[in-house]
């Protein structure tokens, strides 16, 4: 690609007729400073300094620290990027911290040891077997509304994300870790703040033997979580019991070869899956209440389909398609705060983007922050309007505008099971309760995923008269 500036070293010309995007011109990006390029601006508002490039144009280039790195904004060059990735670009190195954590997973491996693992893992997760665990998510949804009563005040994010830290423990783990869910999640709060602060800090560029004191309680979080997982893998191991959780069927599956996952990739794998299934869907429904609770008419017409459809009784799985405006505020809250909210790969030689060539080694990004809000695809981009998913009204955007399960071959495998999750969640608490939050405007505050910046409190209101 050609750029103004140092960005463009080693790019080459555009092939005669390639593609139409080859004609969108590659602009430079804010001002950078020596060897830390725009890694402070990046560091103190990453939203608002990806919002900033796409307005700058749809491909920009810029540098996080020493990488040289390109922002694109178009879904056709969003595409390309997540359809790319094992091909045209690298998988890219994702820190210290997040391999620590999720070690030698199916989403920091790459090349035939990513796709062997994609392989023994995807059949846990198909919608099949997602129905099996629906049951268990509206029992749990259950047993939180069972504690809450009118006029209490929670912590919203605190309660979602305990709620979604029992569904997770119990499908992933079944109830061998009855006693223990705080003890894991704790440790894998530790866990998810040290990858966010890594992320943003000047840390992403230290070796891994530097010992800051977020590495050194980051060491003793995942000792925690080696040992707990360690001891469930080598319970089961001597026998599954009967049971149908994610644990099991990872000891279960073989690859082509006929061999098992190891007990350090069985580790790997549910710490994946963990983090998958906790921390992205707990907040998610943070972010939905929080968006129903600003916008009485959707929360009103929400109300409506819950009473319609259920009367007050328990959802089950075979109710979501019956449900079509619960999942459609769960879509327009991961449009308009998505869990995982941007996207890199690494140019490898030969990659091309718009028909264009990208010089090895670079990094190119985008964000499903600055896309979901990009008024070109999303009309009204700063409102919440779960209405504009109606599948009746026609194709909401281009392919690749919304993209917060990532797209391609790398695609989040938890996908499906993150939205049966979400919105049985939803329905069987918002049937029973209005969750009013107290405070205005909520910050964000971008780390692993895009957390709010304060405690979002609420008052529990009774949704249906007695």
């Amino acid at each position: 690609m050609t750029t103004g500036g140092d960005a463009d070293r080693g790019a080459g010309e555009a092939p005669p007729g390639r593609s139409a995007l080859s004609d969108v011109p590659v602009v430079p990006g804010p001002p950078r400073l020596p060897g830390l390029g725009n890694l402070p601006a990046f560091a103190r508002d990453p939203l608002g300094f990806f919002v900033g490039l796409r307005e700058r144009g749809d491909v920009v280039a810029w540098r996080l620290g020493p990488q040289r790195a390109l922002f694109v904004s178009r879904p056709e060059h969003i595409g390309e990027l997540l359809t790319g990735i094992e091909t045209v670009f690298s998988h890219p190195g994702l820190g210290w911290a997040l391999k620590l954590v999720l070690g030698e997973g199916v989403v920091t491996s790459e090349g035939a040891d990513w796709r062997r693992k994609r392989a023994l893992v995807q059949p846990a997760v198909r919608p099949r077997q997602v129905r099996a665990y629906a049951e268990t998510m509206a029992a749990c949804a259950v047993e939180v509304a069972d504690t809450w009563w009118p006029d209490r005040v929670i912590d919203v994010r605190r309660e979602m994300l305990a709620l979604t830290q029992r569904i997770a423990v119990r499908t992933l783990f079944g109830a061998d870790t009855a006693g223990r869910e705080e003890v894991i999640g704790a440790a894998m709060d530790v866990a998810q703040r040290a990858i966010g602060d890594e992320f943003r800090g000047i840390t992403l560029f230290l070796p891994s033997w530097v010992p800051t004191p977020g590495r050194r309680r980051l060491r003793r979080a995942v000792d925690v979580i080696d040992t707990e997982v360690g001891r469930v893998t080598r319970e089961r191991r001597h026998g599954s019991g009967g049971r149908d959780d994610l644990l099991t069927r990872l000891l279960a599956a073989r690859d082509e070869q006929g061999m098992p996952l190891s007990d350090k990739e069985v580790r790997d794998e549910a710490v994946t899956l963990y983090i998958g299934g906790h921390e992205t869907t707990g907040t998610t429904l943070t972010w939905a209440w929080y968006l129903l609770s600003r916008n009485p008419r959707a929360r009103a017409r929400l109300g409506e389909e819950l009473e319609r459809v259920l009367g007050g009784r328990t959802p089950e799985f075979d109710d979501l398609r019956l449900l079509p405006y619960t999942e459609q505020v769960v879509k327009e809250t991961l449009r308009l705060y998505p869990p995982v909210w941007l996207m890199t790969g690494v140019a490898r030689e030969g990659s091309t983007l718009g028909g264009r060539p990208v010089p090895e080694g670079t990094v190119v990004w985008s964000s499903q922050w600055s896309a979901h809000r990009d008024p070109r695809w999303f009309p009204g981009p700063d409102d919440f309007r779960p209405e504009r998913w109606d599948a009746d009204g026609g194709p909401v955007a281009p392919d690749h505008a919304w993209f917060p399960f990532g797209g391609g071959a790398r695609a989040c495998l938890g996908a499906r099971f993150a939205m049966v999750e979400a919105v049985l969640v939803l329905a069987t608490l918002a049937q029973r309760f209005h969750v009013d939050v107290e405070q205005g405007e909520v910050p964000t505050k971008p780390g692993l995923t895009l957390q709010p910046g304060a405690p979002v409190r609420a008052v529990l209101r009774a949704a249906r008269e007695a």
